[in-house]
């Protein structure tokens, strides 16, 4: 079996502003997918339940390979999920299975983050039902219900321009605590290159406004990259927690690397 990694320096959960946090993207379903990626050394791995193949089984299965993997070897790798959609049935299945916090896609205004965050804590904080598989059977004394509460990470996803026009407010929703950025569906909403929207670093261009409604709110500025090179632009631009790779991104450039060779060398 793989051994964990040594936790790279800059890498670090639960995510803190202006700390720079590296993750992975997890869209395949196989256990030993996320076991991998768990013992790589990632600070966080985020299963995603919208466009990936995960369904709440799969979740479930991922958490308890990603735990596997780092038990008793130093820091764990965290799990997000990225949930299918806004909904508290879908934010608490996620958190049931023992995700650590969810990312939700598509929160355009206040009052849709408000309703994110509701779905991630338990009364009287929120609206969250009781029901952690995870945990068996424990009893939801005020203890546990109050960690919980406090532990649990709400993500909200700025992907579209109603959600830019609104990003300060929603920044600012209490139990928001971080805004993480779709730069594709972003930029094809915009009607703008994703590169393009990257590289722009005007005061009041999309990513620096996000980053400052971040920073004005004391939340997480963080962003899907997909590579380290385009992590490390948005990193410049100051997103703290960063999704560097995805498992498939990863398995495909390792294949094409190796078959590139193989073709170069077994003459």
């Amino acid at each position: 079996m793989p051994t964990r990694s040594p936790e790279p320096a800059e890498s670090r959960f639960p995510p803190t502003p202006g700390a720079a946090s590296g993750g992975a993207w997890l869209t395949l379903t196989d256990p030993l997918a996320g076991y991998l990626l768990a013992s790589a050394g990632f600070s966080w791995l985020c299963i995603d339940e919208q466009h990936g193949g995960a369904g709440p089984a799969d979740t479930a299965a991922l958490i308890g390979a990603a735990t596997a993997a780092t038990a008793g070897s130093g820091p764990a790798a965290e799990v997000l999920v990225r949930v299918p959609w806004n909904r508290p049935e879908h934010i608490g299945r996620a958190l049931d299975s023992g995700a650590r916090g969810v990312i939700v896609p598509m929160v355009d205004s206040a009052a849709e983050a408000a309703d994110a965050a509701a779905a991630c804590r338990y009364p009287p904080r929120g609206r969250r039902s009781w029901g952690p598989s995870r945990t068996g059977y424990a009893v939801p004394g005020a203890g546990l219900v109050s960690e919980s509460n406090d532990r649990v990470l709400c993500l909200v996803m700025i992907e579209t321009p109603a959600a830019l026009d609104r990003v300060e407010e929603i920044a600012a929703v209490p139990g928001v605590d971080g805004i993480f950025v779709g730069p594709f569906d972003l930029s094809i909403a915009l009607g703008r290159p994703v590169d393009d929207v990257l590289a722009d670093g005007a005061p009041d261009a999309p990513l620096p406004r996000i980053i400052a409604a971040c920073r004005a709110a004391g939340v997480v500025a963080g962003a899907y990259a997909g590579s380290v090179e385009r992590a490390a632009t948005l990193r410049e631009r100051g997103f703290d927690l960063l999704a560097v790779a995805s498992d498939t991104e990863l398995l495909q450039s390792a294949a094409r690397a190796a078959a590139t060779e193989a073709a170069g060398r077994l003459v």
